[in-house]
């Protein structure tokens, strides 16, 4: 079964994270191919907009962390890093339908996307302090910038989720709707996109993005470098470990 199904429909591309059973935790095969699929977008004047998708009771566990800790990705070329960088710089409109838990990078990668429909379901975590790493994705710059700094805090520190109405409340969520809605509901406005001129939507979000572009991709670097750091440390690996076994992590000699 493909766990990334990929649809071309009406100038709209949509990326289905398909691994409900693994609660839709991204492997390096996912990420690949949905770098790929934004790389192909971008050149693809048919395709208008994109769409990320889950599913309904899940939108994504985050990391598969089992495929972490079989082979940390620590080259900037790595599948993981390739898909940041192209759905940060990605040109092109960005719709995504977020139901059930959204951990880690389920969390990080809504900051790129231009609109983000939530079902009422949706628990938002960035969980990495917990796992003895640091934020990815330009997320120590963009969730303080989105929230303010305490609950930027709150987030990141404590790693302790949130969900839609919350996040509708800081500006991560444009919309929060049934979950059996959310999908239909990105489509419908993705399709709305897809319909206007294709020039005017680029230049927008190129505008709208440019004074902050280049500290995006100079704080996901940063972040990148460190976190691949971080992985190779004793806390990482005892957080990762004691997830797998099942068990508290012991952080007190780190």
């Amino acid at each position: 079964m493909n766990e990334i199904l990929i649809d071309h429909t009406d100038g709209v591309m949509t990326i289905t994270l398909n691994r409900v059973e693994k609660k839709n935790s991204i492997s390096r095969p996912m990420y690949a191919a949905m770098a790929d699929a934004l790389v192909q977008a971008e050149a693809d004047v048919a395709v208008r907009v994109v769409v990320f998708q889950g599913h309904e009771t899940i939108f994504s566990a985050g990391n598969d962390i089992a495929d972490f800790l079989d082979l940390p990705s620590a080259s900037e070329e790595s599948p993981v890093w390739r898909f940041l960088r192209a759905i940060s710089a990605f040109p092109k409109p960005i719709v995504a339908a977020v139901c059930g838990p959204a951990v880690g990078i389920g969390t990080t990668m809504l900051l790129h996307c231009d609109l983000v429909y939530a079902g009422d379901n949706a628990a938002f975590s960035m969980p990495f302090v917990n796992l003895g790493v640091c934020p990815e994705a330009g997320s120590s710059l963009l969730v303080p910038q989105m929230m303010g700094y305490q609950r930027a805090a709150q987030a990141l520190l404590l790693g302790e989720p949130f969900m839609a109405e919350a996040a509708m409340e800081i500006g991560l969520v444009n919309r929060v709707v049934p979950p059996a809605e959310a999908n239909a509901v990105a489509q419908i406005q993705a399709r709305k996109l897809a319909s206007k001129p294709m020039r005017s939507l680029m230049e927008t979000k190129r505008l709208m993005k440019k004074a902050q572009a280049s500290s995006v991709a100079e704080r996901m670097a940063e972040e990148g470098a460190l976190f691949a750091r971080m992985l190779a440390e004793p806390a990482s690996h005892e957080a990762f470990t004691a997830f797998m076994e099942k068990r508290k992590p012991d952080f007190s000699t780190f």
